[in-house]
């Protein structure tokens, strides 16, 4: 993006999150006529419909074009982080499972065609860093900070009846908004595998206190066994303190016919 002299931007938001380079030249190209220039004005919006836009252009640039072909660059960031991302899965202060080894496990375990619904909070972001998706559709609330938006989310996804494996991940923030309705997915045999992060802490909450040099303040949380509480709702409930437990954990709870919790007791730091 640095060393680029345009950018065709399919889609996107402009929010803080999105990290796109407002310095350089922008062609906009969206649905919404309201998303066109509202955060940033851009040298060309274009309404449109991504994918029929996207063919048009492809249609009408000359057949040869001079480019620079980065694959080998991208490749070689690729080996770089994922070498880095195994290495933050040997990080081990005995407080709990680091993020990376939780999310390298998802990786290896979600099936491909799943709907991942994602919460808010540290592991999100975690999610962000260390899950390589292939074809799974993720929900999220598009940084609403809507705390306990996973479970619900997963709902959905299972009543909107696609067929697809229906997971979903948060913290214990997040699923304690909600915890009631797993009697809900209980009721109706919702086959939802949730993926639940529990280190008795509002942890981004507290990040952000530190972040501003002040005191953390009430943050820690008073957490049940939340792999008890799936089971005497009626549901599949595991909890895993060990990072050998993690891969089998995950496998029974995606092969359950039913709503499960895979609970893992995390570090609130190996983020």
């Amino acid at each position: 993006m640095n060393e680029s002299d345009l950018l065709v931007v399919f889609g996107a938001s402009f929010s803080v999150h999105t990290g796109i380079d407002r310095q350089k030249d922008i062609v906009q190209i969206d649905l919404d006529q309201m998303a066109l220039g509202k955060f940033h004005p851009v040298q060309v919006p274009v309404w449109g419909e991504v994918a029929i836009t996207a063919n048009l252009i492809s249609q009408n640039l000359p057949a040869e074009v001079s480019t620079i072909d980065r694959r080998a660059e991208i490749a070689e960031r690729w080996s770089i982080w994922r070498a880095e991302k195994r290495s933050r899965e040997q990080d081990d202060r005995g407080k709990g499972l680091n993020s990376a080894s939780i999310f390298a496990a998802l990786t290896r375990h979600a099936p491909e065609n799943a709907v991942i619904a994602v919460d808010v909070g540290n592991n999100t972001y975690s999610f962000g860093r260390y899950f390589e998706a292939k074809s799974q559709r993720i929900l999220m609330s598009g940084y609403l900070g809507s705390i306990g938006f996973a479970f619900s989310a997963a709902m959905g996804a299972w009543a909107a009846n696609t067929g697809r494996p229906i997971l979903s991940v948060s913290g214990d923030g997040g699923f304690c908004q909600y915890l009631a309705e797993f009697t809900t997915a209980v009721k109706y045999k919702m086959n939802i595998t949730h993926l639940l992060l529990n280190n008795f802490e509002l942890g981004k909450i507290s990040k952000e206190q530190r972040g501003g040099e002040w005191p953390v303040w009430q943050t820690s949380l008073h957490n049940p066994n939340f792999a008890e509480f799936a089971q005497n709702c009626g549901g599949y409930g595991t909890r895993v303190n060990n990072v050998s437990e993690l891969d089998n954990a995950l496998a029974a709870a995606i092969a359950h016919d039913g709503p499960a919790i895979v609970e893992v007791m995390s570090d609130a730091e190996l983020i």
